[in-house]
Formats: C-alpha cells, sequence, structure tokens
C-alpha cells in the first residue's frame, strides 16, 4: 500500500517537532499534525514563559542589592504589562523558530486536530472545520498532556485558576494560595512571592517538590519561607468558597488543626495528565495505564506502527526527555537503534536559588543499592558564588560504596540547572567521585562546588575544613 507519509507526528510540542525534524534528516517524507503553534505546552504555557518571568522577578532582586556593589539603581518598580509583553515575546521567538526549523527541514506542517481512523490512517479537522484524511507508514503520537484537575468543592469556581491561567492574569495578585508543592507550586511561589504578592503553598505530602532529595527539599522550604512565603505539608486543601470582595476562602488541613486563608487567587498546580481522549486511540486498540499510553524502550505501543512519545506516556514528563523519546522512536521506526536512559535524565526548578538534580535520591540509593559514600559541598565556600553574592545551598553526590560510581547528583544553589549537565555525563558514562574529582574544574567558578564535592566522597575535600556535616 501506498502511503502518503513514512511518518506522521500527531503533536508538535518538544517530543513531535523534535521526532519530525530527525525523522526528515533520516530521509524519511515526514509531516507534523498540531493544533496550536509548534512548540506545545513547554514553549506556549510552560517552561518558557515561567522561565520569561523568573528572569524579571531575579532581575528584581538584582537590581535591590545592586547598592551593594556600588551601583545606585533608585527605587525598584515593577511595569508587570511589560513583564508579561517579554514573556510573549521570548514565546513567540522560540515557537516561530521551532515552525522556522520544522519547515526548513522539509517537514510538512498541517494545522488540525488529529484522530485515528486506523492504525495507518489519521483524520483532520482543521479550526475552519475542514476535514481531510492523512495515510503513513508509522505514526508517533505526542499529544503531551493538561495541569491536573483536583476533587476540592469550590476548585471550579471564578477565580480558581491552573499555571495556564497565572500566565494570562494582567496584574499582580495581592495574594495567592497554591495547591501543590512541586516544580510548577515552587516555581509560582518564587515568581509571586518575588512581585511582592503574600504567598501560601499547601502541599500533601510530607515534603515539598517530593521527587527531590530530602536535604534539597529541606533547604529550599527554609529560603521560601525565609522570603516570606508560608509553606504547609502534610496538609491538605477541605474546600474553597466565596469571600467578600471577589476573595476567595481557602479552608486547609493542616498538622495543626484546620487553618482558613483568605486569597485573591487560588492557583492549582498540582501536576499535569496525559492528553490522550479524543484523539481515536480506543478506535485502533492502544493500551492506556490511567491515561497514559504504554510503551516499551523502543517507543512502541501495543499496536504495530504506532508509537508514542513524551508527556502522554507519562514516563517523565520533561520537555528535554520527550525530545529524547521523540529521537529514539523515529530512529526505531526507520530501522535505527534509538534508547534513552530514563535513569540520568536531568530534573531541574527554576526557583531562587535553583534546583537541579539526576539519578537516586540519597533514600532511593539506601533502599536499592544499601551501602553508599556522600560527599558536600557548601556554595558559602565557593569564591564565585561569594563573588555573585548568591552563597545559599549545596551540592550533594551519592555514590556506591564499594565501588564508587555515581549514583545521584543534587544541586541547590545559583544556577545550577547550567551545571547539571557534568553530571549528566558522568552518569552516562558510568563515572565514578574520583573522575569528577580528578577532572580540573576552572577557577573560579560555581563548577568548582561538583569538584569539591566529588572530593569529599573520598575525604579529601580542600576548601573546607573536615567535614562534620554542613
Amino acid at each position: 500500500m501506498a502511503y502518503d507519509f513514512n511518518i506522521l507526528l500527531i503533536g508538535g510540542g518538544p517530543g513531535g517537532y523534535v521526532a519530525a525534524i530527525r525523522a526528515a534528516q533520516l530521509g524519511a517524507k515526514t509531516a507534523l499534525i498540531e493544533m496550536d503553534e509548534v512548540g506545545g505546552t513547554c514553549v506556549l504555557r510552560g517552561c518558557i514563559p515561567s522561565k520569561a518571568l523568573l528572569r524579571g522577578v531575579e532581575l528584581i532582586d538584582l537590581a535591590k542589592h545592586a547598592k551593594d556593589y556600588g551601583v545606585n539603581v533608585g527605587e525598584v518598580s515593577v511595569d508587570f504589562n511589560k513583564m508579561n509583553k517579554r514573556k510573549d515575546l521570548a514565546v513567540k521567538t522560540l515557537s516561530t523558530g521551532a515552525r522556522s526549523l520544522v519547515k526548513g527541514n522539509g517537514v510538512e506542517l498541517i494545522y488540525g486536530k488529529g484522530k485515528f481512523l486506523s492504525n495507518h490512517e489519521v483524520q483532520i479537522v482543521e479550526k475552519n472545520g475542514t476535514q481531510t484524511n492523512v495515510s503513513a507508514e508509522k505514526i508517533i503520537i505526542a499529544t503531551g498532556s493538561v495541569p491536573s484537575t483536583v476533587p476540592i468543592p469550590g476548585a471550579d469556581s471564578e477565580g480558581v485558576i491552573n499555571s495556564d491561567g497565572a500566565f494570562e492574569l494582567k496584574e499582580i495578585p495581592e495574594s495567592v494560595v497554591i495547591v501543590g508543592g512541586g516544580y510548577i507550586g515552587v516555581e509560582f511561589a518564587t515568581i509571586f512571592g518575588k512581585l511582592g504578592s503574600k504567598v501560601v503553598v499547601v502541599e500533601m505530602l510530607p515534603q515539598i517538590i517530593p521527587t527531590e532529595d530530602e536535604e534539597i527539599a529541606q533547604g529550599l522550604q527554609k529560603i521560601l519561607q525565609r522570603d516570606g512565603v508560608e509553606v504547609y505539608t502534610k496538609a491538605q486543601v477541605k474546600e474553597i468558597s466565596n469571600g467578600t470582595g471577589g476573595h476567595k476562602i481557602v479552608t486547609v488541613l493542616t498538622p495543626d488543626g484546620e487553618k482558613k486563608f483568605t486569597t485573591q487567587i487560588v492557583l492549582v498546580a498540582v501536576g499535569r495528565r496525559p492528553l490522550s481522549e479524543d484523539v481515536g486511540l480506543e478506535k485502533i486498540g492502544v493500551a492506556l495505564d490511567r491515561g497514559a499510553v504504554i510503551i516499551n524502550d523502543r517507543m512502541e505501543t501495543n499496536v504495530p506502527d504506532i508509537y508514542a512519545i513524551g508527556d502522554v506516556t507519562r514516563k517523565v514528563m520533561l520537555a528535554h526527555a520527550a525530545s529524547h523519546q521523540g529521537i529514539a522512536a523515529v530512529e526505531n521506526a526507520l530501522g535505527e537503534e534509538g534508547t534513552i536512559n530514563y535513569h540520568t535524565v536531568p530534573r531541574c526548578i527554576y526557583t531562587l536559588p535553583e534546583v537541579a538534580s539526576v539519578g537516586l535520591t540519597e533514600k532511593q540509593a539506601r533502599e536499592k543499592v544499601g551501602q553508599i559514600k556522600i560527599g558536600k559541598f557548601p556554595f558559602s565556600a565557593n569564591g564565585k558564588a561569594t563573588i555573585l553574592g548568591e552563597r545559599e545551598g549545596f551540592i550533594k553526590i551519592i555514590t556506591d560504596a564499594r565501588y564508587g560510581e555515581i549514583l545521584g547528583v543534587h544541586m541547590l544553589g545559583p544556577h545550577v540547572t547550567d551545571m547539571i549537565a557534568e553530571p549528566v555525563l558522568a552518569m552516562n558514562l558510568e563515572a565514578t567521585a574520583e573522575d569528577v574529582a580528578h577532572a580540573i574544574h576552572a577557577h573560579p567558578t560555581l563548577t568548582e562546588a561538583m569538584g569539591e564535592a566529588a572530593l569529599d566522597v573520598l575525604g579529601k575535600m580542600i576548601h573546607l575544613p573536615p567535614r562534620k556535616g554542613l
């Protein structure tokens, strides 16, 4: 049978558009279906707009401390309208760039909503209602995710928003209660807190950023609280009701009893769920697990010639993981060998200071390996951090006690999201703490803290007295 395309992608996010480009590079006739703009949630309503706002609040901090360096800038004020315009410009620039890359590689970009008719044919409904059918030898599902909802009375009322709604705010809210202390919640807590909002974070689990190392979570919580953010863990929102003047009343069950918070905005940030409905997956028999498409190590579903990547698989719901899944899926679909090592996918949280990690937490390492060694180094003893005036946080390296192989690296500190690539590479190469310690880290740089933490695993740390705990 002759197909219209060799490879067809449904969804143009960081998984879909990267996969489309890789398919074209390999010589496949490729099409990409996208119902919005190229870039997906990450570019349009996630990673990029949030980081653009975070850059703004970072500059607020820098301006407030400029006088410490002999630079007088006067009173610091915020033009939220201009901050939003700068955010929107970043989104438009990167989305336009992604679209140009797709087209420049010879991929046919089709705007509309795709729905399976069979495992080789998809119906496309354009915004104007026009319907067309296209066929492909191999089809890759990359439909992404949407914000999760919560079964809380009043959660669907006016004044309760999700992360999408947060990016549409035209004014800085006077107060925000954030339901959920994961990476989305703490990033917005940082943004609104630095903008002057009164912020409360409610997390149901024992720690904020629950997937991260306990020490990192504790360190970040202390910093948030010092900056005026109220944080409640082991807490649950009982209900959201209407108050006076358009405000909301949030009733929270905490370990210390019931508390009520009056707030202008309630932001629900309890994560994201796979977007797998209304794509026709049931028609072709694609297996799901609580809405997530089930895939094997080759990104294949249970249906021949159908692959899935990114958030819709709920493997690792991060943009960079989706991109690598996309490359692997295309390579497998076209007869090559594509793989992804989920164990070494880096995790980044853009608070101030930042959080970055890869691999096992201390608790996971003890449960999985047993005997481990840990090395730590605080940024307070790092020269570049001192120069920057950003001395909070530390780096923590976890290794296997017997062989010295690095099992996990966890960072809390300035610009650590830009430093996590070294630990990722080290773990991909199954490197040891000794290997990292022998690598010469330039001086003065923040990366020296990585080398010192590796030395600490070996009991050879230079720039602190013999360690008795941080």
